[in-house]
């Protein structure tokens, strides 16, 4: 199986050691690792808001879709994580502003804390 390394300067470089998606098989599946809120120029965070880094992950992460040839509708999971699930409705509602309908499938993660300090993490598997 050959994979494919995506990579956009518009979304913010990798922050470890791993792509920022990897595309594979015949049909293009695209597994995109997490984004945070974290502006592309400046690898910080776009904000101390719940709700500009909820913005700013999604925006991220539609970045790397196009930088694989997608869109938005070719989402077929989505995995969030937040670091307060009492502001899981927010988050909710953000998400339905920006995904196109039908939604793909999603879960959702309460976790104790992630990279950067940041308040929120989205991870997508795109299918071209």
């Amino acid at each position: 199986m050959a994979k494919q390394i995506i990579h956009t300067d518009a979304a913010p470089a990798a922050v470890g050691p791993y792509s920022q998606a990897v595309a594979a098989g015949p049909g293009k599946t695209v597994f995109l690792s997490g984004q945070i809120g974290l502006e592309p120029g400046t690898g910080e965070l776009v904000s101390e808001n719940f709700e500009g880094q909820v913005r700013q992950s999604f925006a991220n992460m539609q970045a790397v879709i196009e930088a694989a040839g997608g869109s938005l509708e070719h989402i077929v999971k989505l995995t969030l994580f937040l670091t307060d699930l009492s502001k899981f409705a927010s988050a909710n509602s953000i998400m339905a502003d920006i995904i196109p309908q039908p939604f793909p499938a999603r879960s959702t993660i309460g976790v104790a804390s992630l990279p950067k300090g940041a308040q929120f993490e989205v991870e997508a598997i795109i299918v071209i």
